[in-house]
C-alpha cells in the first residue's frame, strides 16, 4: 500500500508593504505673489512642476506620476480657462480620501499696494483688469480667490519676502523628503509696519524699556552689545523669556505632533530696530538647545536677511 505524500508547503507571498501616498503641492494665490518664484524652489529640491494647468486634469497629471512616487508641484490660478476654486478645494478632498495622494494647497498672498508695484515696475498687464487699473484686478482676483486663502494647507505672505526668503520657507515645508521634522522661523518685527501675516506665535515685547531713547543708543540695533546689555537689566526680560520658553518647550513637539512642519514666531516692537531683535536672539540661543532646525530673520532691520541658524 501506497504512503500517501504530503501536499508540499506553498510558502505565502509576503504582504505588499502599502506606498506612500505621492505628494502633490497646488501652488495657487495672487498674480504677482510668487508663484513662478515658488514653482523653480520646488522644482530645486526635486518636485516635477506644472504651471498654469486646469482644474480638470489636477487628478489625471497626479496620477500618472503615481507610478514613480516622485512629488509633483501644480501651478493653478485665475488665467486658467476653467478656474474654480470650489472645484480645485473638492477636487483636494476628493484626492486625499483615496489615501493615494497627500495634496496640500499653498497660497502666494501679498499686499495690493505691492502687487500694484510690482505690475507697475514689470509693465505686465494683470490677467484680471483687462484695460482698466491693476487695483481693479486685484480686486476681482482677491475675491475669486477667497475660498482658497481660507481652505489652504499653508499661506505665505510674500510681501516683504526675497525669492530666497520665499525659497527657503518652502524648502523647510516641503524640502526633506515625506517624513520630515519641524521646522521654526524666528521673526523680528514692527508694529509700524504691520503684523506678520504668516505668524503662528506672536509676542508684544514693547513692555521692555526702549533703548531708542537713549541717544547714544539710538542709531544701534539689538544685535549690538551696547544694546543688549540695556535691554539685559531691565527685571521685565528674565520674566518673560522663562515665561515664553517654559510656554513654548512643550508646544513644539505638540506641534510637530500634528504634523505641522513650518512654526512662524514672531516677536514684535514699536520700531523693530532694538527689543525685538534683542529677544529673538536671545530665543534663537534657547532654541539651539532643542530639536529643532530654525531659521531667523529680522523683517524691518536694514540690510538684514534671513539665514540659517541651527539645526
Amino acid at each position: 500500500m501506497k504512503r500517501q505524500q504530503k501536499n508540499p508547503r506553498v510558502s505565502k507571498p509576503s504582504p505588499r508593504k502599502k506606498a506612500a501616498p505621492a505628494r502633490v503641492i497646488v501652488v495657487t494665490g495672487m498674480s504677482g505673489a510668487g508663484k513662478s518664484s515658488a514653482l523653480h524652489a520646488l522644482e530645486d529640491v526635486g518636485f516635477e512642476t506644472v504651471d498654469n494647468l486646469p482644474v480638470a486634469l489636477l487628478r489625471a497629471v497626479a496620477t500618472a506620476s503615481d507610478g514613480t512616487q516622485r512629488p509633483v508641484a501644480i501651478g493653478i490660478d485665475v488665467r486658467t480657462r476653467d478656474f474654480d476654486a470650489a472645484q480645485l478645494l473638492a477636487t483636494r478632498d476628493a484626492m486625499r480620501k483615496r489615501g493615494l495622494f497627500d495634496v496640500s494647497i499653498v497660497f502666494l498672498d501679498c499686499d495690493n499696494e505691492v502687487i500694484g508695484r510690482r505690475y507697475t515696475e514689470s509693465r505686465r498687464p494683470h490677467p484680471l483688469a483687462d484695460d482698466r487699473p491693476v487695483a481693479v484686478g486685484v480686486g476681482i482676483e482677491r475675491r475669486l480667490l477667497a475660498p482658497l486663502r481660507e481652505a489652504c494647507d499653508l499661506m505665505i505672505d510674500t510681501s516683504r519676502l526675497t525669492p530666497t526668503d520665499l525659497q527657503r520657507i518652502l524648502v523647510g515645508q516641503y524640502g526633506g523628503g515625506h517624513q520630515r521634522t519641524m521646522h521654526v522661523f524666528l521673526m523680528s518685527f514692527s508694529y509700524r509696519n504691520g503684523l506678520p501675516r504668516d505668524a503662528d506665535v506672536v509676542f508684544d515685547v514693547r513692555f521692555l524699556k526702549n533703548p531708542h531713547y537713549v541717544a547714544e543708543l539710538r542709531t544701534q540695533t539689538g544685535l549690538d552689545l551696547g544694546v543688549g546689555d540695556y535691554i539685559s537689566r531691565d527685571p521685565a526680560l528674565a520674566t518673560f523669556l522663562d515665561r515664553a520658553t517654559a510656554m513654548l518647550s512643550p508646544l513644539l513637539p505638540l506641534y510637530a505632533n500634528e504634523g505641522k512642519s513650518y512654526l512662524t514666531i514672531a516677536i514684535g516692537c514699536t520700531g523693530g530696530q532694538h527689543r525685538s531683535v534683542y529677544v529673538v536672539e536671545r530665543l534663537r540661543a534657547w532654541l539651539s538647545g532643542q530639536d529643532v532646525a530654525f531659521d531667523v530673520r529680522h523683517r524691518d532691520l536694514p540690510g538684514s536677511s534671513a539665514r540659517r541658524s541651527g539645526q
